[in-house]
């Protein structure tokens, strides 16, 4: 006799049973089952969330704007997002700009604005990842952000001045959410510890490591939770055990991106401010997140010649060095060549009066047009420009005492400009000297 296979009521063979509502809970992952409830409960924002944030603000007054939410990963985007639906009493709805195109865009706002023409709730419309959308689909939202069919909350990581187009941007309030501080992540430790209903197995330096290691980001915090939770009962963790026992979260960094700009700023600026310290810090952290070390080469070639000049002449010989050295030993060894120079640009005197001077050149030389040079510095190669009175007047400087003849050399019809103007740092100073004393020369020259 053969059985029959079992169904559940209404059901077939293939269907799998339900589980339970505790099995449920207990497979989402912490970070989701330790999402916030309210926007009090929301960590690490309280310039935005605390009694005289924007946000606290706006619900006060009863009037939710449409919104961009800038932050980095594990900040609260999505988060803040539901919950001001909910403070705000509107119906949420989500969409993934990685998995959504044009034809889910009209859906969501076909049915918001049915919502609406039938005095149904208004609808919050979050999109995750806006910025992924391209310009043509970003400009979808202007009508319906502008006759109130939704309220949009984008979120994106990028900086919205480069990712969102200019016409939405001026429709929406665009609130930064800082990375979460030291304070806000050990909030959220209590609070997993909390929800498991004992201490995490750490000792303070496995604690204050655990905190590193999240960088700023409250979800990966949470993983990481959760893999110490899983350990069977093991003995209290310092940060070496927790280094050796969790991966380390990656650094924000992209090579074609926002904090690609910001990091190469903070290294020319550290630079410029005499701080080979802080600038060593922001090499390296360029080098960990990938970033090309020749084009760190060029960077701070380009630095030498703009902010230290002739202050110290060397320092863009030593630049073309370190650069030359990185290129024959490659890496890794050839980053201790960049590191070297880091050092010397960051502990050399600084000027940009070459770089100044440059620009000031450069301006004269547009506004001036094609002023000819005066006829005795003209090259006169032939017996005609001769006759012409090229070369005519020229005095040999080396045939002067003090090897200066102090002729001008500017068009004519142009008054002599004074572009470069050193400074009294390095070398400069006594360049300022010869220059002063050659324009004493030039001053007592007969006319």
């Amino acid at each position: 006799m053969t059985r029959k296979p079992q169904t559940t009521p209404g059901g077939d063979l293939f269907e799998a049973d339900e589980p339970a509502p505790e099995a449920h809970d207990a497979m989402r992952p912490l970070a989701d089952r330790l999402r916030p409830a309210s926007l009090d409960e929301v960590v690490g924002q309280p310039h935005l969330l605390g009694p005289d944030g924007a946000v606290r603000r706006m619900l006060a007054r009863g009037s939710l704007a449409s919104l961009i939410l800038w932050g980095g990963p594990g900040t609260g985007k999505t988060t803040i997002a539901r919950l001001l639906a909910a403070a705000a009493a509107l119906r949420f709805a989500q969409l993934s700009a990685v998995f959504s195109g044009v034809a889910d865009l009209k859906r969501a706002f076909d049915e918001a604005a049915r919502r609406r023409q039938n005095g149904g709730t208004a609808t919050l419309l979050f999109v995750d990842e806006i910025h992924r959308f391209n310009r043509a689909q970003q400009d979808g939202f202007l009508p319906v952000v502008e006759n109130g069919t939704v309220v949009l909350v984008g979120a994106t990581t990028e900086n919205p001045s480069f990712a969102l187009n200019a016409a939405l941007l001026s429709r929406c309030q665009v609130l930064v959410l800082r990375r979460l501080d030291e304070a806000a992540l050990e909030a959220l430790l209590l609070r997993a510890e909390a929800a498991a209903a004992r201490p995490l197995p750490l000792e303070p330096s496995g604690r204050e490591a655990l905190r590193a290691m999240a960088d700023g980001d409250g979800r990966y915090l949470f993983n990481m939770v959760e893999q110490i939770l899983a350990l069977p009962e093991p003995a209290l963790l310092d940060a070496a055990a927790i280094s050796e026992l969790l991966a380390r979260r990656a650094a924000l960094y992209d090579r074609d991106r926002e904090e690609h700009y910001n990091l190469i700023s903070a290294l020319h600026k550290s630079l410029r401010g005499s701080d080979p310290d802080a600038a060593l810090y922001w090499f390296a952290r360029m080098l960990a997140g990938g970033e090309d070390a020749r084009y760190i080469a060029r960077r701070l070639t380009r630095f030498a010649a703009e902010d230290i000049g002739m202050a110290d002449p060397q320092a863009l010989v030593q630049a073309l060095a370190a650069w030359e050295s990185f290129e024959r030993l490659g890496s890794p060894e050839g980053e201790l060549a960049l590191a070297q120079l880091v050092v010397y640009l960051g502990t050399a005197a600084k000027s940009n009066a070459v770089y100044a001077a440059y620009k000031a050149a450069m301006q004269a030389a547009k506004a001036t047009g094609s002023l000819p040079p005066p006829a005795h510095i003209r090259n006169a190669p032939t017996k005609l420009m001769r006759e012409l009175g090229y070369g005519a007047g020229y005095e040999y400087d080396h045939d002067n005492e003090a090897g200066f003849s102090g002729q001008d050399y500017f068009p004519e019809g142009m008054a002599r400009t004074r572009f470069y103007a050193p400074t009294g740092r390095g070398l400069e100073a006594s360049i300022r000297e010869r220059l002063d004393g050659w324009a004493r020369l030039r001053r007592e020259r007969p006319q």
